[in-house]
């Protein structure tokens, strides 16, 4: 009978599709993954330890044990002015519209989004990426939703992901299409249980072996810490990819978007009728209403974890290796002569101690006293009998005077800046014998080639982020927030913004056909930002160059513009719409001054020149051109009074303007 009633209300509870034996078999994929992935993790272990200058560690074996071991941190140093090089063009993003009508929106996104960035501390999320590029070959940046932000209101969260910690399918070369995405955080026990009840008296199973550790100074005790894994994984829902989630420890469900088949509702207000179908009339005249619940979306089971179907990872490779998803770094590159140099240095400092501490061969018999002989603190050494010559001799050591063992030490560590690409220029030194800054210049350009192409690549990178960083704020926006952001002349700005924009807009009807909707979509161009001094110098001096070429003269507009279009500098656009508006101005106030001009000479006939109103006008406009070219480029483009002048126009203008004047005031004119 109770095993019935046991059956029976089994039944009566509701199926998941998440559950114990679904999360048993992820697991099993997941161990897959980690086992084609093994060779990787042991390469970033090991690097790591070359990063911190303890390769002796892998190095040393029983011939080694008592060396020296010196260890020069040449593969160190390279890695840090690379990163320094990534670091000093850190990216700035303008969003542009596709279309006419989304440009007043992209003009908002290219205000907002830097602040989610900076509210993400993404500079130093972009710094740590860096290092793992470098160092590994490959970054790795997580963009998602947290619900926790905002006191519950929820915000974009962007993090560096650990390669050590997410998991692929093998084999794969876009990480868009893997079947599976992994990732594993150690979590305290005691926390998990706070946090979910569920958990209580489950946990600690020895789960954290998933996870590859690295050497670590310090003992890291994780007895107390279980394996929480994040599930991701594509399938398709009523015909649409959907990306889905599920999070879980052991075999605990801690959440799964396709166990949340929750439809979201609202309760509004609907009219009442009767059995013939018309509205119910109330003594007030106004139709009988009624709350109903209204379904307002669909559920997270069918719309899936975001609705951009994508995996929210974005993989940085430095130099991709065919048929991953990873690539390999500077460490991976140069640790081989990193590694012969440390032995050369072995090597010599073995030979200074042989040679200030020579060392003796003793006969068995010589009567030395062994112990004293061996303590250079002991002043007198006793011996038995008569001493020999030939009771001892010295070892002799040869010394590694030859300058050709110093020359291929120096020969290795040139070959480490040549494979890395980071040559003494590119640090700001001038090679022998280059005393010119345009030539230290062009070389120094040119050595940082390298550099730049790995820039580009995490340019790429920084494009899939913000793509991301957009596709959740078109998600999750819906409610207004606050920002903010810095004005067009740096002054910052407090704006209100929500996702209304982003959201599909209606094409309207053509010739009676409903032409849908369409769906505002961006394109993302990157800069560098100016952060380095170099950069900003330079930007400072192509202002003032532009200024002493007479470039914001608005007579000169329209060559000015036509000079600038032949060039390629940042903020090229925006430079060109100001000289282009002050042009128009310009042309706008010479429309007036001769409209003025006329006026002021009909105004002269009717009152018989009694007011010389002509030539008070005329001498007003050649005083405002006068300023205006003594204020706007006049030190390389100085006024001229004749007509081969840049303000020759001008001088015309002025020139018949009191001619006219003149001829208005004489006496006897009417």
């Amino acid at each position: 009978m109770g095993d019935n009633n046991e059956t029976t209300a089994q039944e009566m509870e509701p199926q998941q599709a998440i559950g114990p034996e679904q999360v048993r078999r992820a697991t099993e994929i997941l161990r897959k993954y980690k086992s084609g992935k093994k060779s990787l993790e042991e390469r970033i272990v090991r690097n790591e330890q070359w990063w911190k200058v303890r390769h002796w560690d892998l190095m040393e074996d029983k011939h080694t044990r008592d060396d020296p071991k010196p260890a020069s941190a040449w593969l160190h140093n390279m890695i840090v002015n690379k990163h320094a090089d990534i670091m000093d063009s850190f990216p700035d993003s303008d969003i542009l519209p596709r279309e006419r009508g989304d440009v007043e929106e992209a003009r908002r996104l290219s205000s907002i989004i830097p602040v989610v960035m900076e509210q993400n501390g993404y500079r130093k999320i972009y710094s740590e990426e860096a290092w793992q590029k470098l160092k590994d070959g490959t970054g790795v940046f997580g963009v998602y939703w947290d619900q926790s932000k905002l006191n519950g209101l929820g915000d974009i969260t962007i993090n560096c992901v650990d390669l050590l910690n997410i998991f692929w399918e093998p084999g794969i070369k876009d990480i868009q299409k893997s079947r599976n995405i992994f990732t594993v955080e150690l979590v305290d026990n005691d926390l998990l249980e706070e946090q979910y009840p569920q958990c209580a008296g489950q946990l600690g199973k020895g789960s954290d072996s998933i996870v590859k550790k690295y050497i670590y100074d310090d003992s890291v005790d994780t007895s107390n810490k279980s394996a929480v894994i994040d599930w991701y994984y594509h399938k398709r829902v009523n015909g649409k990819n959907t990306l889905q989630y599920c999070k879980y420890v052991g075999d605990i469900v801690l959440y799964a978007t396709e166990n949340d088949t929750e439809v979201p509702t609202e309760t509004r207000q609907q009219p009442v009728f009767d059995e013939s179908g018309q509205a119910l009339i109330g003594e007030n005249g106004m139709p009988v209403m009624q709350p109903v619940q209204v379904q307002t979306g669909v559920s997270v089971a069918e719309r899936g974890l975001y609705d951009h179907g994508m995996y929210p990872f974005v993989f940085d490779v430095l130099w991709p290796e065919e048929g991953m998803p990873v690539g390999f770094g500077l460490i991976d590159i140069d640790k081989n002569p990193q590694e012969s140099i440390d032995i050369y240095n072995n090597c010599i400092e073995k030979n200074f101690q042989y040679v200030c501490s020579p060392r003796y061969l003793v006969r068995n018999d010589g009567g030395i006293n062994e112990e004293e002989f061996a303590d250079p603190n002991v002043l007198l050494v006793h011996t038995d009998g008569n001493l020999g010559q030939d009771s001892y001799a010295v070892i002799q050591t040869p010394t590694m005077a030859n300058s050709n063992y110093i020359a291929i030490m120096q020969n290795k560590i040139e070959e480490m800046k040549e494979t890395s690409g980071n040559h003494d220029t590119t640090t700001g030194a001038a090679p022998s014998g280059v005393t010119a800054a345009s030539a230290i210049a062009a070389l120094q350009e040119a050595a940082g080639k390298t550099s730049r192409d790995q820039i580009a690549t995490t340019y790429e990178a920084h494009k899939q982020v913000v793509t991301l960083v957009i596709e959740l704020i078109r998600q999750y926006y819906s409610m207004p927030r606050q920002f903010r952001i810095t004005g067009e002349h740096g002054d910052s700005e407090f704006v209100t913004y929500d996702n209304a924009g982003l959201q599909p807009q209606s094409q309207g009807v053509e010739f009676g056909v409903d032409m849908g909707y369409r769906l505002p979509v961006f394109d993302i161009k990157v800069e560098a930002e100016k952060a380095s001094s170099y950069s900003r110098l330079s930007q400072n001096e192509l202002a003032l160059q532009f200024y002493n070429g007479g470039f914001f003269r608005p007579d000169n507009a329209d060559q000015a513009i036509a000079c600038m279009d032949m060039m390629e500098f940042p903020g090229k656009q925006e430079t060109i719409e100001k000289i282009q508006t002050n042009g128009t101005l310009y042309q706008q106030l010479i429309t007036l001054q001769k409209q003025m001009l006329q006026l002021s000479e009909m105004f002269d006939k009717v009152t018989n020149g009694k007011y010389n109103m002509a030539q008070q006008v005329a001498q007003g406009i050649s005083g405002n051109i006068d300023a205006m070219q003594q204020t706007n480029g006049s030190a390389a483009m100085p006024k001229q009074q004749t007509s081969t002048s840049g303000s020759g126009k001008d001088d015309a203008i002025v020139s018949n303007a009191r001619t006219r004047a003149a001829e208005a005031t004489r006496p006897g004119q009417q």
